[in-house]
């Protein structure tokens, strides 16, 4: 019993050999090489590793299955610690696209290019047959057209990174069947268009970042449904219409930034008293009424920035009784009267109240 358990791993190691020196399977060795024809990597030198038949060996960025021989991962990263860009002094520069030749590699579970500045052309449409990607990161390129309208397909998607590049069009209405979506950044591009009324469905998403696009519309409120979500980033945008109330009662949100957008109507008062609430930026829209006085000892605030809306009536005497509030903005409105005495506001400069109609007392002039 013994001599055979030891056969079985003595055959499970020669295998693992054999595999290491046979090399990696020609058709991703391949690929791998068109994709990197389709690349230029000026000052590093990261393709030089990128020679002999085995490109599961000290090939920069490849990672592989050991058992098949398949490639699993191509991680190229310009931003990084790795000692090549340290001894270098610089961050990563490429130039070229993205070769469709990269899609004959079915086995990828990663494929990340990320931060080389100038890579450019549009994202090949072919990567959303990928069946077992779980990562793809683009972030911080020059690439163009339109996120490819079957990137729903990717089930097994849990990151999608594509912020930084020059991307336009609208977002695609399948990107609300990654189910298993958890990271997704779509942040400054020129995307447009509308938020898909369906994005409740993203039930796994802990953050959700479109900020710096061209967005229209209104908020939907099924977001309020992705139970996970614990950042929001829908700013510089140019979304319109009322804030959902729905979002003040999300249990996990955090982080909530819809600043410089065209939103109106009334700050809903669940944003102010949802204690689990940490940085939120409302600033640049068109809020009106009054802020709402239910903040308590509950109230943790890094940061709370309502300016340039056209808020009224009184500073909240309840923001007083506030656990912490680090940074507070309530410049440019129509606000009047004294601001509240009490710990939180002890810290705060006059900048956090200039310009507006009638506020008196510390830090201002006295009333």
């Amino acid at each position: 019993m013994a001599w055979h358990s030891f056969l079985l791993l003595a055959t499970a190691i020669l295998a693992v050999v054999c595999s290491a020196v046979s090399g990696c399977s020609p058709s991703d060795r391949a690929a791998l090489l068109a994709f990197r024809k389709a690349l230029s990597e000026p000052y590093l030198g990261l393709f030089n590793s990128w020679t002999g038949s085995n490109c599961c060996l000290d090939w920069y960025g490849i990672s592989c299955d050991a058992t098949t021989g398949r490639v699993t991962d191509i991680n190229l990263r310009g931003e990084s610690e790795d000692p090549i860009f340290e001894k270098a002094g610089r961050s990563g520069y490429m130039t070229g696209k993205l070769s469709e030749a990269i899609c004959g590699i079915d086995t990828l579970t990663t494929l990340v290019v990320a931060d080389w500045k100038d890579i450019a052309g549009e994202i090949p449409t072919c990567v959303t047959a990928l069946p077992s990607l779980r990562i793809l990161d683009l972030i911080g390129n020059k690439l163009s057209g339109e996120i490819p309208a079957d990137v729903g397909k990717l089930s097994r998607l849990t990151v999608l990174n594509l912020a930084d590049n020059a991307l336009s069009g609208k977002i695609p209405a399948s990107i609300t069947q990654l189910g298993s979506l958890k990271h997704l950044d779509l942040s400054n591009n020129q995307l447009c268009g509308e938020i898909p009324e369906d994005f409740g469905n993203l039930g796994m998403l802990s953050r959700m970042l479109l900020s710096r696009n061209q967005l229209t519309g209104k908020i939907p409120v099924s977001v309020s449904k992705i139970y996970r979500l614990a950042d929001l980033d829908l700013s510089a945008n140019r979304l319109s219409g009322s804030v959902p109330f729905e979002l003040g009662t999300m249990p996990v949100l955090s982080t909530l930034n819809l600043d410089s957008n065209s939103l109106e109507g009334l700050i809903p008062s669940s944003l102010l008293s949802n204690g689990g609430m940490g940085i939120l930026n409302l600033s640049r829209n068109g809020f009106e009424g009054s802020i709402p006085d239910v903040f308590g000892s509950h109230s943790y605030f890094m940061a709370l920035d309502l300016s340039f809306n056209n808020l009224k009536g009184r500073v909240p005497s309840s923001l007083a009784s506030a656990k912490f509030i680090g940074h507070l903005d309530l410049s440019h409105n129509h606000l009047c009267g004294s601001i509240p005495l009490g710990a939180p506001f002890d810290h705060l400069e006059a900048s956090s109240f200039t310009s507006n109609d009638c506020l008196c007392g510390n830090p201002l002039k006295t009333c």
